[in-house]
């Protein structure tokens, strides 16, 4: 399984929030590119990047920060954070980011992210289904929509999505462990690669994940805090550059 250390960004500084909530918000560095290049030193492959300003904003807001860290690490990037149109998903991936997250457009024109997919690959598509109550929430976590997180998830696999990010809203930022039931739900319902986030506690939560079979796994808020040692825990898994 993979494991992939998260960067929120805000205003250029690496914060995180509670539940999505901008007035619970703790800033753990005011150098991205430092704290990118300890995750790479302590052996991971992968990045989890998100642009808060730009999920908010409805448009990238730290590009420059992005571009640096790609330009001056090895890490594989996953980024997004204001993804309206394909002309915000060539910027990015012009970045030299590997794999670009949409979430709120996916929710809203489920169709274009098939032709994006014919288009770029589906290699470099990630939908983040972001839930609250096992429905699916957009813009920042500020809308909320009637759609079923499971019937989203079919919807999108349909039009040849391959890899989803599950998120449950009410547990992120609060190291309450992640919800195992809808990421399982999840699983056995659609053929997704799917990668957890939202709430990782603890190395023996990623490595029940990895036994589940999931693909991918996100913890921030935990390595901040020092719960999860991440070198000893990729060596434990044997982090695989899927």
């Amino acid at each position: 399984m993979i494991v992939l250390p998260a960067i929120d960004l805000k205003e250029g500084e690496v914060v995180r929030l509670k539940q999505g909530d901008f007035a619970k918000k703790t800033v753990y560095s005011k150098n991205p590119l430092k704290i990118a290049e300890e995750f790479s030193a302590q052996g991971a492959e992968w990045l989890h990047l998100v642009d808060l300003d730009g999920a908010c904003a409805g448009e990238s807001r730290n590009l420059k920060v992005i571009k640096k860290i790609a330009e001056n690490t090895d890490l594989k990037i996953q980024t997004g954070g204001g993804i309206r149109s394909r002309a915000d998903l060539l910027k990015i991936l012009d970045l030299g980011v590997e794999r670009v997250i949409i979430g709120t457009l996916a929710l809203k024109n489920p169709t274009l992210i098939g032709e994006f997919i014919k288009e770029f690959g589906a290699e470099s598509i990630l939908i983040s289904i972001d839930a609250r109550g096992g429905k699916v929430a957009a813009s920042g976590w500020k809308e909320e929509s009637s759609k079923d997180m499971l019937d989203f998830a079919k919807e999108i696999e349909a039009v040849g999505v391959k890899y989803i990010l599950y998120t449950d809203i009410a547990r992120d930022g609060m190291l309450a462990g992640p919800d195992f039931e809808g990421l399982k739900k999840l699983k056995k319902e659609t053929d997704l690669n799917i990668i957890a986030s939202g709430g990782i506690s603890s190395a023996e939560e990623l490595v029940k994940l990895d036994e589940l079979g999931f693909y991918g796994a996100i913890t921030g808020q935990a390595i901040y805090q020092e719960k999860i040692n991440l070198e000893k825990l990729i060596k434990k898994l044997g982090d695989k550059n899927a």
